[in-house]
């Protein structure tokens, strides 16, 4: 083998170790930009999925005081209508003594 065949094989080896580095360096460049893509995607997924999580919390807690809110309301109706009726059997007896006291006068 002569002197001109070693350095075409050096030359030869070195395009090819050339080659291998670029593929590389394309191969790791493009696993980066998945790993980012995949990444991205997984936050998007996950950050939709707590949303959703933190929608059914807020439905379930609004349902609980929505009906707590009735139960209240309810109460209050009934305290209210028992105030009106009280009132209506007292109002010919205050009445009444109104009359009374003003005539006294």
């Amino acid at each position: 083998m002569g002197r001109a065949d070693v350095l075409g094989t050096i030359r030869d080896a070195e395009a090819d170790a050339k080659a291998t580095l670029e593929k590389a360096e394309q191969d790791a460049s493009n696993l980066v930009i998945k790993a980012r893509t995949d990444a991205a995607e997984t936050v998007s997924k996950e950050r939709q999925n707590s949303d959703a999580e933190a929608n059914a919390i807020l439905e379930k807690s609004r349902a609980a005081s929505e009906k707590e809110a009735a139960a209240v309301s309810s109460e209050g109706d009934a305290e209210l209508a028992n105030v009106h009726d009280s009132g209506e059997k007292n109002r010919s007896k205050a009445i009444d003594l109104v009359l009374s006291n003003f005539s006294q006068s």
